[in-house]
């Protein structure tokens, strides 16, 4: 069994390249596969050289961000060598198994997205419709729900809270947080979704 007492080096920045399915024969490949389930660490680079380009550009394809891409190709991989001993060697290459891995992890990318969304709606107190009379309670619900959030992003890692701030309750641009925070736009966007993440744990508080 391969051990994985520590998780895999992070893999390299991508390039998009032409899209092309790799190539290998299957006697090479498999001979490689079987090192991995032996516990040969080496021949994770060998499969990685192979078919990492090829998997980047799945995920690219259908989340269109380089950051959220890397992201993938890191867990597409981590998922594979934790589960390597499970897979069982067909008439096919393992790089549709590594696709399959990719694709649904990407599938997993946007219903965060979605939650994202939902989150954003759900932080702001609803206004009341206009021209119609003010609802009795909406004053102290929406001092409640404000309270609710600022206890929950207390407790919240500052760069976390610093964000949806910036994005949520301030609507600021995308462009300009990232200035503030001195990110990339592609490092803003995984920094948001993973401080969207870490809100729903704790909210309400």
């Amino acid at each position: 069994m391969l051990a994985l007492s520590r998780p895999p080096e992070p893999m390299p920045a991508r390039s998009p390249g032409p899209s092309t399915t790799p190539t290998v024969p299957l006697d090479e490949e498999r001979a490689v596969v079987a090192r991995l389930q032996d516990g040969d660490r080496a021949a994770f680079a060998i499969l990685y050289g192979w078919y990492g380009d090829a998997i980047y550009r799945t995920a690219l394809s259908r989340l269109g961000r380089r950051v959220l891409a890397e992201d993938v190709l890191r867990d597409t991989f981590r998922k594979a060598l934790e589960s390597i001993d499970t897979y069982e060697v067909r008439d096919r290459s393992i790089y549709w198994w590594l696709r399959r891995i990719a694709i649904n992890l990407a599938m997993d990318h946007h219903r965060r997205l979605a939650r994202d969304r939902d989150l954003a709606d759900r932080l702001h107190a609803e206004p009341t419709p206009a021209g119609g009379p003010p609802h009795p309670d909406r004053g102290v619900e929406q001092e409640e729900t404000a309270r609710d959030v600022g206890v929950s992003l207390s407790r919240l890692n500052p760069r976390y809270a610093k964000v949806l701030r910036l994005r949520l309750l301030e609507e600021r641009p995308r462009e300009e947080c990232a200035a503030l925070l001195e990110v990339s736009l592609g490092t803003l966007d995984v920094l948001f979704h993973r401080a969207c993440k870490a809100f729903r744990k704790v909210y309400p508080p």
